[in-house]
């Protein structure tokens, strides 16, 4: 097996399914000629020419509703929005639209449709490049959101989406695009939309999280004591959410801290503490924690991993927990 890090496994992914299916179909800025911003389809129209990997314009309403036009008349269009705080122009066409077909048609037109995102911080990008908006597009019925953590994941749930009969939104975490390696199948495998993944068992307490944080994570939980077993799961699925594997580490554990980029109120943490609470009440030893983004817009790179839950954050949350 080849190892490739996250741009690698997406671009391979894309690469697969078009060569699989002639209906699945790129399009969105600087994507062709490009290979886009972040180079993740990078080769593809040299491959797949131009009608297949399209170019378009800096109106992302547009690429949005193109795409569902596309997905109504039978493609399978993966649209890419160069960065998640450019998805408001688009947000109409996708909650109002693309969210909706299936219940407004009575299931006669589906819109089969990923929307690639870039997403997070952590780059020193400027305004607008590095927020953290997943809870808002799970708050919508009718879409699918997930965003993986490693290249693995990101390949297989990316076929798994580009597969899917309804619109996805398929988060990248931008921190994580070149951060590592790891080994990724060369065949095409999918990872089912909806199950969570647990990255390392325990029975002290359960850590939820998802996207680029699963790697804060992991450092805040080298520098715990040696003695404190932690469950950490990675979510991998915004919407729909895995409940029952979350539920059946904190039965087991009776702890849990959420951790997410996002600002704290109203963020997923939020809806997955009230989950908790409805499912697991009786087996709870302490408050559900969360350790998240600030109620405020993204600083600029100078306090951006302020910001961010950083090791030291999560660290002190997870000896709150177990220390209640």
């Amino acid at each position: 097996m080849a190892e490739l890090n996250l741009v690698q496994a997406i671009n391979l992914a894309l690469a697969q399914e078009m060569e699989a299916d002639e209906r699945v179909v790129v399009l969105g800025e600087d994507v062709g000629l490009n290979g886009g911003v972040f180079r993740v389809t990078e080769g593809l129209q040299e491959k797949f020419g131009a009608d297949r990997v399209a170019d378009t314009p800096l109106a992302e309403s547009g690429i949005m509703g193109s795409a569902i036009g596309l997905a109504m008349a039978g493609m399978r269009p993966v649209p890419e929005i160069q960065f998640e705080g450019f998805m408001g122009p688009a947000y109409d066409q996708l909650v109002n639209h693309a969210a909706r077909y299936r219940t407004r048609t009575r299931g006669a037109i589906t819109i089969p449709m990923t929307v690639r995102v870039p997403v997070g911080g952590g780059i020193h990008a400027p305004e607008l490049h590095s927020d953290s908006p997943e809870a808002i597009y799970a708050h919508h019925p009718g879409l699918k959101v997930v965003m993986p953590s490693t290249p693995h994941d990101a390949k297989g749930l990316l076929i798994s989406a580009i597969r899917d009969p309804d619109p996805v939104v398929y988060f990248e975490p931008k921190r994580v695009y070149r951060s590592f390696k790891e080994e990724v199948p060369e065949e095409e495998y999918t990872i089912p939309i909806g199950e969570a993944k647990v990255i390392s068992e325990g029975d002290d307490i359960t850590v939820v999280t998802w996207g680029a944080p699963v790697f804060q994570c992991l450092d805040a939980m080298d520098n715990l004591p040696e003695d404190l077993s932690v469950e950490l799961i990675d979510l991998r699925t915004i919407f729909p959410i895995d409940i029952d594997t979350i539920a059946q580490s904190v039965e087991k554990t009776g702890r849990c801290v959420i951790v997410h980029e996002a600002p704290r109120t109203c963020g997923m943490g939020a809806e997955l503490s009230a989950l908790i609470q409805e499912r697991c009440f009786l087996h709870l030893e302490a408050p559900v924690q969360r350790v998240t983004g600030f109620d405020t817009v993204m600083p600029y790179y100078k306090l951006e991993l302020d910001y961010l839950p950083e090791s030291p954050r999560i660290q002190k949350g997870i000896l709150e927990c177990t220390s209640y």
